[in-house]
Order: structure tokens, then sequence, then C-alpha cells
């Protein structure tokens, strides 16, 4: 009876002392489980950190570098100011809008002010009619004290520095309500550029006659022009006076 019992009490501890081993063993093969986790995340986090030190923008998708506009903005003032520092106006007749054709390639190429010289009393192919002695524009050529009356006025023409003159060519002249337009403002230092435009006609005197009625302006050589040149044709003269630069 008492071998039974030892025999009983010794397969009690031998039981006891392996489920104390395996229970060892578990715990030990969690510990190390769990070191292998934290240590793979800590590699993870290393190579994460390493990526976004050689790729900084990628760290944030959010984070855009602005661009850099000041150049742009610099040109601009540049080309405001030099806009500014001379002031351009076209001022135009044109009785069949020929000549409103090339102010407008005149005026856009530069970016300038424009000006229809508009009569008071629209003229009529009637009156335009030069073949015919009593016809409205007749009488005027024949005149040089003829001042047609014009519509309107250029406002604050003291701003401009450059002015630019249109016209067609009438009887080997400019029209004489032009005349008017340079007798009603001061062109006191102001540089008058005077262009024509015409069937066959050169700018002739017209743009002499046109600098008798003025003082204190520096008149540049005047140019015939067709109202079929393109803007290109048109700034490539403009470009030869080398006023803008």
């Amino acid at each position: 009876m008492k071998k039974t019992i030892a025999i009983a009490l010794s397969l009690l501890m031998i039981l006891g002392l392996a489920a104390c081993g395996n229970a060892a063993n578990q715990a030990e093969q969690s510990s190390e489980e769990g070191n292998r986790v934290e240590q793979s995340s800590a590699e993870e986090n290393t190579a994460e950190e390493s990526s976004a030190e050689e790729n900084p923008a990628e760290t944030v998708a959010d984070d855009t570098v602005p661009m850099d506009n000041s150049s742009a903005e610099d040109e601009e003032d540049t080309e405001v100011s030099e806009t500014q520092e001379n002031r351009v106006l076209v001022a135009y007749f044109s009785a069949t809008n020929t000549t409103k054709g090339v102010a407008e390639h005149i005026a856009n190429g530069l970016n300038a002010d424009i000006y229809e010289i508009i009569p008071e009393e629209p003229y009529t192919d009637a009156d335009l009619n030069y073949n015919d002695n009593n016809s409205r524009s007749t009488f005027e050529m024949n005149d040089p004290s003829s001042r047609p009356a014009i519509s309107g006025s250029v406002e604050n023409m003291e701003q401009y520095d450059i002015v630019f003159i249109g016209y067609p060519i009438w009887w080997g002249d400019a029209p004489r309500i032009v005349s008017t337009f340079v007798e009603s403002y001061d062109f006191s230092g102001k540089t008058i550029v005077p262009f024509c435009t015409s069937g066959s006609s050169g700018i002739g005197s017209s743009a002499a006659n046109l600098e008798q009625l003025t003082s204190g302006a520096e008149w540049l050589s005047g140019q015939r022009l067709r109202g079929s040149d393109s803007q290109e044709t048109v700034m490539e003269w403009i470009d030869s006076l080398g006023l803008i630069e």
C-alpha cells in the first residue's frame, strides 16, 4: 500500500514538473515572438524614415512647394512701368474704315489708347465723290481754312508722350478735319508720328502741312500704308522708328 502511494506521488510530481516546463517553454516562445515583432516593426520604421529623408516631398502628400512667380510679376511690372513712361495715343480719321484698320494694328501692337476723329456731320458717299466739283469734300479741300467740326474730344491729352495721327489722302493732302484736330490741342513736348492710307498717292506734303499748324512738337517722317497691310507689316515700320524699346 505504501509503495502504491509513493508511486502515485512520484507520478504527480513528474506531471507537475512537465506542466511547469511546458508553461515556461510557451512563455519563452511568446517572448521570442514578441521580440521578433518589435524588431520587425523597428526595422520598418527605420526604412520609412530613411525613405522620407531621401524623398522629403513624398512625406506629406499635401506638402506642395508653391511656384515662385516673382520673376513673372517683375517682368509684368517692368512692362507696365515702360508703358506708363511712354503713353501712346493713336488718333485717326477714317471716312471709309480703311485707315481705321491700320490704326487698330498700331494700337494693338503697342497696347496704346485709340481715338477716332468723328465729324459732327458724317460724310455721305456723295460728299466723298471727288469727281463732283460740288461735293462737300471738294469744297473743303479747295479751302485751306476749312475746319469741319469734330464730335467729342481726347480726354487728358497732356498724359500722352507719343501721338500717332492717321488719315486718308484727299486731293494729295490730309482731310481738313485732321487740321481741326491738330489745332485743338497743345502738342508741346510730344512726339507726333503721321501715317496715311491711299490707293496710290504717297504721304507727300500732308504731314508737313499739319506740322505747320502745331508748335513745340517733334514730328517724325510719315509713312503711307495700305488698308490691307497686316499687323506684322505695320509693326515692322513701328519698330524701325525706335520709339518703343
